[in-house]
């Protein structure tokens, strides 16, 4: 009888433990899960909305293989969420995406933030109406920054970026040094040729910010085709301050 109820209280035990260790391992694997839910929410549809515009680099031929970046900031948050480094935009997932803060500190993501982070982080942290880079090394612009040329003011489409799109000064790219090249170049246009190098634009949202780069490269072939004629006829300066009083309210 002894031996009947200690085999009794042996199985009791066992299946005891098994469902505490169950019930504990369970509790373990969801809290993991929910972290980890957590942490893929962090700027979320930010990273979303970066995968859906690397792609559109290059279908736009705005950028080859892996060139290029683009990042979006939150401002609420106060994170900015930024493309990784040397990887296909086609092959790039929103998690793939990388999550910064201003002292350009990794917040989220495994993987390493594009080699420009600081020529992004720059512009959030001193110009509060900017929450979208776009850095694109797109045939015309690119050509006319090996050059060293500005944009002027030749086509009055030029206004939708400033009254022109100056060249900043050549530095070796990933470096302090260029970031505060173009920082110190853009001025209070959205748009900045990098000399010898490529074209970075900025926006209050990630879709002007892409616009901006378009119609940058588009006024950098005109640019490059008026210049193979001669030399183009610029608007005043008059004029182009009209102009971009009128692209404030233009549109929907």
């Amino acid at each position: 009888m002894l031996i009947i109820k200690s085999c009794i209280f042996i199985v009791y035990f066992y299946i005891y433990t098994i469902i505490i260790v169950d019930r504990n391992l369970l509790f373990n694997i969801n809290d993991k899960f929910q972290r980890k839910e957590l942490i893929k929410m962090l700027l979320e549809e930010e990273r979303k909305k970066i995968t859906e515009y690397g792609k559109l680099l290059v279908t736009k031929n705005l950028t080859t293989g892996t060139g290029g970046n683009i990042s979006i900031f939150n401002r609420e948050k106060n994170y900015f969420a930024i493309s990784p480094s040397g990887i296909d935009y086609f092959e790039t997932t929103p998690e793939d995406v990388v999550v910064m803060d201003l002292n350009g500190k990794i917040v989220d993501g495994d993987k390493k933030p594009s080699s420009e982070w600081a020529m992004h982080l720059i512009f959030y942290k001193n110009k509060p109406d900017i929450n979208a880079v776009v850095h694109t090394h797109s045939t015309f612009a690119t050509t006319v920054s090996c050059m060293n040329w500005e944009i002027p003011a030749m086509h009055y489409y030029v206004a939708f970026a400033g009254e022109k799109i100056p060249c900043a000064k050549y530095a070796s790219y990933g470096t302090e040094e260029l970031a505060v090249n173009a920082f110190e170049a853009i001025g209070e246009n959205k748009a900045v040729l990098l000399a010898n190098h490529g074209l970075i634009t900025v926006g209050t949202n990630i879709e002007q910010a892409f616009f901006l780069a378009e119609v940058s490269e588009e006024m950098s072939e005109i640019y490059y085709r008026t210049k193979s004629m001669g030399e183009p006829v610029i608007l005043s300066d008059e004029e182009m301050k009209f102009m971009i009083k009128k692209f404030k309210s233009y549109g929907q």
